[in-house]
């Protein structure tokens, strides 16, 4: 076994292990990793060895921290604490569980295994060869000593030689493989008949009655969740940006300082396309030898260019502005001068050459027609200047009031209203999980405090109070009778029709005709060589004509499937088999995909196995 680790010191396990200490340890240090000091408050006990306190709550830290940096907009009141510390703790756990068994087996390294490692592993290395400073600087950087750093590594590689061996240890037959490769890819010939709702729908009814027991005996689904009514006020850029005061003769220096950009500027371009390829750097150099030389762009055009359309035109492509071609085209077009023939400009189309041939400016628009434009931009720039003061200013007012209407009032902003919001939100603002969670949490919903003030989107923050509470209730059966009396309907719809589908294959199995058996919706469709991934018959109905027995003996299978407010009745005449080239990519991938799957498999398993085995005791 250790002469194995020394023959992968410079593999895959290895790089991954030192890339995840270096890591970890440059946030959490050393004793993150190989436990704290005795005598600390521990959290879990497994086996007689503790985890201590101060390890949990440092992970902890970590993965609160790994959490809000996945998000787009981080945000910890979206963060469930309890359930990270729960996951955490668990995880450790786990983790504790397999370093006590690479120990019991005996798979511990020497120091001269682990000397092999640091001296082969590529982030202490200069020129490909060891480097001690490097190593010690390295080491010190993560704020820990070089014995620190041997010990995590000698326990943590042990247990990640276990994982690696049993995942890889995974087998699949290549027959089995094959086999379900072929599965795959078979196609099916099948016809269908649809009965639509409309067929039935004149044969069922719901009486009073029947709406009436449904909701005596389904209580349940006809209950009002508990819910609140909401004031909260919301503070936006664009509310804020409404309430600034801008004079006139801001915005007439606005428009002086604007005139050259309020103009619209186009330009008329001229290009000439080279696909990327392996010839397309001599194809662009003989371009610009033939231009040099004083050829016509147009000509070179009509005989290089791969733009076929604007080729015809001498690559012209007319006047535009700003927005139209991508970043790149765009940026060298509007540097140029009339008549200059740009350098290789790259993009994802391909190579341009570019001139341009002209550049017209409109005039600038008078002030009054974009005075209220101005005015805008003039106020959002003012605004965005002002928004985290007044939202600073909003958060410690509504921290320190009994209400919101003090807030609103010193800050000029509106108190509004929502109703009916649940456990599990409503209409925005409060679609915003965070907003909701501290909406029902005990300080606001049993204490009347006001919410923190929480961002709910690009510059807007929302703070709340709970008006009043509602507690869960029963619906009256007036309020959903024809709730109840549509969805009964639907279902009696829906088992007519699978009644009459049923009595239709009853009939074609008797050797009937469709057309003896009154279908009203008329012939079958026919489809020829389907695979499983039909996307114009969806999921459903494919999955159905898929799960068919074989037709034996050239005799349809019959069956049926929902469509939509449809059912349809299928007919299965073939079936074709799927092919797998021996020793194919397809047919390679597959198995190895599958022996992948098999090794996590036994892994989890034992993962699972020595959890159960384990004595864990919590305080």
């Amino acid at each position: 076994m250790l002469q194995d680790i020394r023959d992968n010191a410079q593999g895959t396990i290895a790089k991954i292990i030192i890339g995840v200490l270096i890591v970890s340890l440059s946030i959490w240090g050393m004793d993150a990793i190989i436990g704290g000091f005795s005598g600390e408050p521990e959290v879990a006990t497994v086996n007689g060895e503790d985890i201590t306190e101060r390890d949990f709550l440092r992970v902890v830290q970590m993965e609160t921290q790994r959490r809000l940096a996945a998000m787009n907009n981080p945000d910890p009141s979206l963060l469930d604490d309890d359930q990270i510390r729960r996951e955490v703790l668990e995880s450790l756990i786990q983790e504790q569980v397999l370093i006590q068994d690479a120990s019991n087996q005996g798979l511990e390294l020497s120091d001269a295994d682990i000397d092999s490692l640091i001296t082969q592993m590529p982030q202490f290395q200069v020129d490909g060869k060891f480097n001690r400073d490097r190593f010690v600087a390295t080491v010190r950087n993560l704020g820990m000593g070089v014995g620190e750093f041997r010990e995590a590594m000698r326990r943590q590689y042990v247990v990640s030689q276990i994982r690696a061996g049993l995942v890889q240890s995974g087998v699949v037959a290549e027959e089995n493989a094959a086999h379900l490769l072929r599965i795959q890819n078979q196609t099916r010939d099948f016809r269908m008949v649809r009965l639509s709702a409309d067929d039935v729908a004149g044969q069922v009814e719901v009486t009073d009655e029947e709406v009436a027991a449904y909701y005596e005996g389904n209580t349940g689904l006809f209950m009002l969740p508990e819910r609140v009514d909401a004031a909260y006020i919301a503070l936006s850029l664009e509310a804020l940006a409404d309430t600034v005061e801008i004079s006139d003769e801001e915005i007439a220096a606005y428009y002086e300082s604007r005139a050259a950009e309020l103009a619209d500027e186009e330009r008329r371009a001229a290009h000439i396309l080279i696909e990327d390829n392996d010839s397309a750097g001599e194809t662009i150099a003989e371009i610009q030898r033939r231009l040099a030389e004083g050829e016509e762009f147009a000509s070179l055009a009509k005989e290089f260019s791969t733009d076929t359309v604007s080729a015809e035109q001498g690559g012209d492509l007319g006047f535009a502005g700003r927005g139209v071609y991508g970043d790149a085209f765009e940026d060298v077009l509007f540097a140029m001068e009339a008549g200059e023939v740009s350098e290789p400009v790259s993009t994802s189309f391909g190579t341009h050459l570019i001139k341009l041939l002209d550049v017209r400016k409109s005039e600038v628009p008078a002030l009054e027609e974009i005075r209220d434009q101005l005015r805008r931009e003039l106020a959002s720039d003012k605004a965005a200047a002002q928004f985290a003061e007044v939202r600073s200013q909003l958060s410690d007012l509504a921290y320190a009031a009994n209400d919101l209407a003090d807030p609103a009032s010193e800050l000029g902003l509106e108190v509004r209203e929502k109703a009916g919001v649940t456990r599990d939100g409503g209409e925005a603002p409060f679609d915003h999980p965070g907003l909701v969670r501290q909406l029902f949490s005990d300080d606001v919903l049993k204490d009347g405090y006001n919410t923190e003030l929480i961002d709910v989107g690009d510059s807007v923050s929302v703070v709340a109070r709970v008006k009043e509470y509602f507690e869960r209730e029963q619906q009256p059966l007036d309020e959903v009778r024809e709730e109840i009396r549509a969805a009964l309907l639907e279902q009696k719809v829906r088992e007519a029709q699978r009644e009459r589908a049923e009595q239709l294959i009853a009939g074609l199995q008797d050797g009937k005709e469709l057309a003896d058996l009154n279908v009203g919706t008329g012939d079958w469709q026919e489809f020829s060589g389907q695979s499983r991934n039909n996307a114009e018959l969806g999921a459903g109905v494919m999955n159905d004509v898929f799960s068919l027995q074989r037709p034996v003996e050239g005799q349809p299978v019959y069956g049926m499937s929902a469509a939509g407010e449809d059912m349809v009745v299928i007919a299965l005449d073939k079936v074709t088999e799927g092919e797998v080239a021996a020793g194919g990519e397809d047919l390679q991938q597959l198995q190895n995909f599958l022996a992948s799957l098999e090794g996590q498999r036994e892994y989890t398993a034992y993962q699972q196995y020595l959890r159960e085995r384990a004595e864990v005791d919590r305080p």
